[in-house]
């Protein structure tokens, strides 16, 4: 059969091949067309890649001393039969067309043995490595969904939203209200950090009205400040000053320049 014209069933012999579970007459078969014709060993080496490609992103694992054993015990067995074939032939009538010592026959034996211990080997790592994705991707998904459900759950609580940027426009903190736990969140997005004499102070900036202390941050990069929904309600703006180290009393105003800045904005439910 000439297998060009057959490219689906060249693509699943070349599969089987790869994978080790083409065998017998077939495999010898399949091996012999490919010395013959180039598309056929095309196909092979296509779908060696393949199945190789399962297990490049495994972390590597060692197999467990009984795969080794089963490979040996294979090709044991084998170069056995090949060995009790070898001197049938020998003793058999014309015999004299056999080479002496059955050293092509050996070389065969030895050659197949290797084939079926890469074959085993190779279907071996595929399933270890088919199995590590399935496990991978099942842990992945049911994080991913625990975190959506999370993320979708601190979504609807956050209330307010703002990012202060200091006077070249740069991000250096953006700033969220957790209506459930009456707390708001800071985190630092930008490179600045102060001395360990100087202190961070958050303000409300109310219309009309003088700028209101609602807390000193400290040095970590997610911090949690108490704070009733009030504090922040009606409040078009919030601002950073750098004060002394512990902040100053939150009814006198900033003391110390005003870092970053920006408009704080209500979130629409």
């Amino acid at each position: 059969m000439d297998l060009n014209r057959h490219p689906e069933l060249l693509e699943r012999l070349a599969a089987a091949y790869a994978l080790g579970t083409l065998r017998g007459g077939a495999r010898r078969r399949l091996e012999t067309l490919a010395r013959e014709h180039a598309t056929v060993r095309a196909a092979v080496l296509v779908w060696q890649g393949r199945w190789a490609g399962l297990t490049e992103l495994q972390a590597e694992q060692a197999p467990s001393p009984a795969v080794w054993v089963r490979i040996r015990n294979l090709v044991d067995a084998e170069q056995a039969r090949e060995a009790q074939r070898a001197r049938r032939a020998q003793t058999a009538p014309n015999t004299a067309a056999a080479p002496a010592g059955g050293g092509w026959l050996r070389s065969l034996a030895l050659w197949r043995g290797a084939a079926l211990a890469g074959a085993v080997a190779t279907l071996a790592a595929v399933v270890v490595g088919v199995g590590l994705q399935e496990r991978v991707r099942a842990d992945s998904g049911a994080r991913i969904a625990a975190l959506q459900r999370e993320l979708e759950t601190a979504a609807s609580q956050v209330r307010y939203v703002a990012v202060l940027s200091d006077p070249q426009a740069h991000p250096s903190l953006l700033v969220t209200f957790d209506a459930a736990k009456n707390a708001l969140v800071l985190q630092r997005v930008g490179n600045y950090r102060e001395a360990a004499d100087k202190s961070l102070q958050l303000w409300a900036l109310p219309p009309g009205g003088g700028p209101r202390s609602l807390g000193v941050l400290g040095s970590q990069a997610v911090l949690t400040l108490p704070a009733p929904e009030s504090a922040v309600q009606g409040v078009p703006a919030l601002a950073v000053s750098l004060e002394p180290h512990g902040g100053v009393p939150g009814d006198r105003g900033p003391t110390g320049p005003v870092l970053f800045q920006g408009a704080l904005i209500e979130r629409m439910t």
